[in-house]
């Protein structure tokens, strides 16, 4: 699971986040990180062994947002298919938002792709559960017809991250954009109890 951080050790993720953001990871320093959160470089160094370390709690610190994000949607009041349709729409939106509000870092996730997967493992395992729960919860309130949710629900997530890069940087047509939620219901429908 994704643990609690102290104080101290968010707000240096934080302003790491912001420095990287702005002049790319490469161009930031231990330095210039433990200046700009007026901490001084032991206190870095404590939560911190380099940069690296600092870049992926940077990175791992967005996906809690997007987990955040997708655990919103999964408890919300409303049908089974619904709410898979709000997984699967709140999954890209939050993860193109993750990586456009991060500026100069946006080529960073794109350029060190393998750093960013190994962060993501464990948002992967949370996502999964929230997919498997939405599936069990509508196969049980019979909304969904009887389906192997392991393997859909892997299905479902690998779908969604091999769609990511595409739509972060909008490789999809406005069409796709004003139709997304038709989209869905066409993919989705074979998943629905015959009324």
């Amino acid at each position: 699971m994704l643990e609690k951080i102290s104080k101290t050790k968010q707000q240096l993720i934080d302003v790491a986040r912001e420095l990287f953001g702005s002049t790319g990871k490469t161009n930031v320093t231990m330095n210039e990180i433990a200046e700009a959160s007026n901490k001084g470089r032991r206190t870095l160094y404590t939560y911190f062994k380099n940069k690296d370390e600092v870049y992926r709690a940077v990175v791992e610190n967005e996906l809690k947002l997007v987990i955040e994000s997708l655990k919103a949607n999964a408890k919300q009041d409303v049908d089974s298919y619904t709410k898979l349709k709000g997984h699967i729409l709140t999954h890209l939106d939050s993860v193109k938002e993750t990586v456009t509000r991060n500026g100069t870092l946006r080529a960073d996730f794109f350029r060190d792709i393998y750093e960013v997967e190994r962060s993501r493992r464990k948002m992967d395992i949370i996502e999964l559960g929230l997919i498997k729960d939405i599936l069990r919860e509508g196969i049980s309130k019979r909304e969904f017809i009887n389906l192997d949710v392991e393997a859909i629900s892997v299905i479902i997530l690998y779908s969604l991250k091999g769609l990511e890069i595409p739509y972060i940087r909008e490789s999809f047509s406005t069409e796709f954009e004003e139709n997304k939620n038709k989209i869905l219901d066409f993919i989705f429908s074979g998943m629905k109890q015959p009324l």
